[in-house]
């Protein structure tokens, strides 16, 4: 660790907003807590006082100022920082600080950038550099040419071949971003995007193949970790923070993964990130051909994610390797146990849902693409992918239950809103699912991965099987369970009930399914359910308790009262 660093100026992430969001505060406050452990005074800018990094006593001393480069030279005048944090209050922070570098403000008053240097930044977000960088290790990127006209805009998408698509560099979010089809689109795409950006980049689009994600960690002696990689459920065509992300990767073979896994190292090392950084891929389902399609040498919102999924303090670690540590020389600050530089290892799923609230925006567009529009997420956490992603769906606030046994929703056109994705698209694969559409069917239609879709239809088929028992619902109005019991003990509704239960379905779900909603309120045909449960016993295994009891001791009532 470096000696010197006595004071730190750490950039927040400013005021909350569509593309750029909570999950800045999560890193920002992380990396303050890593250095107030180090006994550094803390200083930090953030305008936004609705977040926990402004809270008493997370840093020593906050500027509710603008993450803007003048009001920022100002606060490094006055405090005299020895260091500053830029990867930890997302694209805004990062923006600012290479404007800080570029004016040679940082240089003036003698402050250091610790962690990843700025010229790696600059190299990962000027697309033109980036592409040339990466040339220079015979890693793959996406063919491309950056532009900073209109003019050449037009030039580069016709030596490109439609269809293309138009990236705004150093912009949060995708903002600018578009698929264009043709020139009419590009010219009103290219008008958006350089209202966002000095520079556009004009991408061949690779639309239909497979989003990966790795997050790569690396200190400054070069040993590198990757911590958790992720897929996208859609394909690649929409923002990672529009689509549904499942951890770890499903679909992959052992050898894309461990492809993938290499590439992100190797690019990692040769840009010379010290600390976190995000690596995204455009994969070829037909073969193991790739494309890198960014790095994002920051924090990101797939960190955080990450994070959580795996219990592995991204930020928190990749702060202490801003100050000089090594990963060997840091414990994991989550499990107290293993080293920093162990990589987590899931015996699970972890399921992320975008929430949206697009029906307060008069006029804006349901559809979904390059450029986000969610305003938040979920994580759900299951053993199988259909149990996490149906925790995940009644999570996020839209009054649904689950994949299935929700309440009709009026689409005109299926086929147009399978291939159109929007923000009810996972809702649309459902009653699709549901009125005979073949999973190869909607497959061609979305270009969603064959196994995620074969893991829907089996929730779709279980839904199925419990609807063939709905004589129960209308036996409950009328017997007592004494006498129900000899009834719904068959050892055919039991099993079908307890893989119900593995795969996601509510007590709820399970009871409208029976058709309970007809003879009873949604409270009571619930309780009814969980009552027969307990009464078939089935509940999660003791040892399943007893060893979450065990990791987690302090929550020990908790766990035996949750999962009874």
């Amino acid at each position: 660790m470096e000696k010197n660093i006595k004071k730190v100026l750490l950039l927040g992430s400013g005021a909350l907003k569509i593309g750029q969001a909570g999950e800045f505060d999560y890193s920002g406050s992380q990396a303050l807590k890593a250095l107030k452990e180090e006994g550094i005074e803390t200083v930090l800018i953030n305008p936004n006082i609705a977040t926990v990094q402004t809270s008493k006593g997370v840093a020593d001393t906050v500027y509710f100022q603008p993450v803007q480069a003048d009001f920022v030279e100002r606060i490094i005048a006055k405090e005299h920082p020895d260091g500053i944090l830029l990867s930890f209050g997302g694209q805004t922070a990062l923006n600012c600080g290479v404007e800080l570098y570029e004016k040679g403000i940082l240089e003036k008053y003698g402050v250091k950038v610790l962690g990843t240097p700025v010229q790696a930044i600059i190299d990962t977000e000027d697309r033109d550099l980036f592409v040339k960088r990466l040339d220079e290790i015979d890693v793959k990127t996406i063919k491309s040419e950056a532009c900073s006209t209109v003019e050449e805009v037009r030039h580069a998408a016709h030596e490109l071949g439609f269809p293309v698509i138009l990236r705004a560099a150093y912009a949060l979010g995708g903002l600018g971003s578009g698929f264009c089809n043709n020139e009419k689109e590009l010219l009103t795409q290219a008008e958006e995007a350089f209202s966002f950006s000095p520079q556009v980049l004009v991408e061949k689009s690779l639309k239909g193949w497979k989003e990966i994600e790795y997050e790569v960690v690396r200190d400054c002696y070069d040993n590198c970790i990757t911590v958790c990689n992720m897929e996208n459920f859609d394909p690649l065509g929409i923002h990672t923070g529009e689509s549904i992300v499942v951890a770890p990767s499903q679909t992959l073979t052992n050898s894309e993964y461990h492809k993938l896994r290499a590439l992100a190292i190797k690019i990692i090392r040769h840009i010379g990130i010290v600390g976190e950084c995000n690596v995204q891929y455009a994969l070829d389902p037909q073969s193991e051909d790739y494309r890198v399609i960014e790095v994002n040498a920051r924090l990101s919102r797939s960190s955080a994610l990450a994070s959580k999924a795996t219990g592995y303090p991204l930020a928190f670690v990749a702060a202490k390797l801003g100050l000089g540590y090594g990963l060997f020389e840091l414990k994991n600050s989550v499990t107290k146990t293993t080293s920093a530089f162990f990589e987590p290892a899931l015996d699970y799923v972890v399921c992320k849902i975008p929430r949206w609230d697009l029906t307060k925006f008069r006029g804006v567009k349901r559809e979904l693409g390059s450029s986000m529009k969610s305003v938040g997420e979920v994580m759900a956490i299951g053993r199988t992918f259909e149990e996490a992603l149906q925790k995940g769906l009644r999570m996020i606030g839209q009054g649904m239950h689950g994949f299935v046994e929700n309440h009709e929703i009026k689409i005109n056109d299926i086929p147009k809103e399978l291939n159109q994705p929007t923000d009810m698209r996972i809702f649309v694969v459902s009653k699709a699912l549901k009125i005979g559409y073949t999973v190869e069917q909607i497959h061609e239609l979305t270009k969603i991965d064959r196994w995620f879709l074969h893991k829907l239809k089996h929730i779709v088929d279980i839904d199925s099987q419990l609807k063939q028992y709905a004589q129960f619902s209308e036996m409950a109005a009328f017997m007592d369970n004494m006498e129900l019991l000899e009834y719904i003990e068959a050892p055919e509704f039991v099993n079908l009930l307890r893989e119900a239960k593995k795969y996601g379905f509510s007590d709820f779900q399970i009871a409208r399914a029976l058709g309970f909603e007809s003879n009873f309120s949604m409270e009571e045909a619930g309780l009814i359910i969980r009552k027969w449960r307990k009464e078939l016993g089935v509940l999660p295994t003791v040892n399943q308790i007893d060893t979450l009891a065990a990791e987690y001791p302090a929550q020990t009532n908790y766990l035996y009262l949750s999962y009874l």
